[in-house]
C-alpha cells in the first residue's frame, strides 16, 4: 500500500462538476493499492498518518499531528501510485490491484482512519474522473510505502 500524503490548508474533490469532499487545515492522502495488501498494511499506514508529526506547533516547529491539531483529512484512490517506469515511456500499473480487491481495501483503510483520528474523513470517488484541488501547505508532501516499512 502506497500513500502520499500532503499537507494542506485546503483541498477538494470535484467529480462531474460537483465537490464531493472539502477541507481546510489538514491532509490529502492519496491512496494506491496493490493484491499483496491487507489488513496489517491498512492498520499500520492508517496509525503512522494519523501520528505522524508534521505539522507546526506554537514555535512554528514539525512538532504536532494530524489527530492533536484536530486536522481533517481526505482519501483518494490513486492506481497510478503503482506505475512501473523502468522499460519504456508508458508507464505499467500491472501491480496496481484491480477494483474487485482494491474498493474493498480502499474502503476498509477509510473506516480505519476515521477510527484513529476520531472523525469523519472526506473521499474521493473509486474511478471516477476527479478533479483533485489543493494548497499544499510547506509544501509538506510525504511517500510512504507500508512495503518498507522495517
Amino acid at each position: 500500500m502506497r500513500a502520499i500524503i500532503q499537507r494542506v490548508s485546503s483541498a477538494s474533490v470535484t467529480v462531474e462538476s460537483k465537490t464531493i469532499s472539502e477541507i481546510q487545515n489538514g491532509l490529502l492522502i492519496l491512496l494506491g493499492i496493490e493484491d499483496a495488501d491487507g489488513p496489517e498494511d491498512i492498520e499500520w499506514l492508517s496509525r503512522k498518518i494519523v501520528n505522524l508529526r508534521i505539522f507546526n506547533d506554537s514555535e512554528g516547529v514539525m512538532n504536532e499531528s494530524l489527530k492533536a491539531v484536530n486536522g481533517d483529512a481526505i482519501v483518494v484512490s490513486q492506481f497510478t501510485l503503482h506505475a512501473a517506469t523502468k522499460k519504456g515511456n508508458r508507464p505499467s500499473y500491472i501491480k496496481a490491484s484491480k477494483p474487485d480487491v482494491a474498493i474493498p481495501l480502499y474502503e476498509k483503510f477509510i473506516t480505519q482512519i476515521e477510527l484513529d483520528l476520531g472523525k469523519n474523513v472526506g473521499t474521493g470517488v473509486f474511478g471516477a474522473d476527479m478533479k483533485v484541488q489543493l494548497l499544499n501547505d510547506g509544501p509538506v508532501t510525504i511517500a510512504i510505502d507500508t512495503k518498507n516499512r522495517e
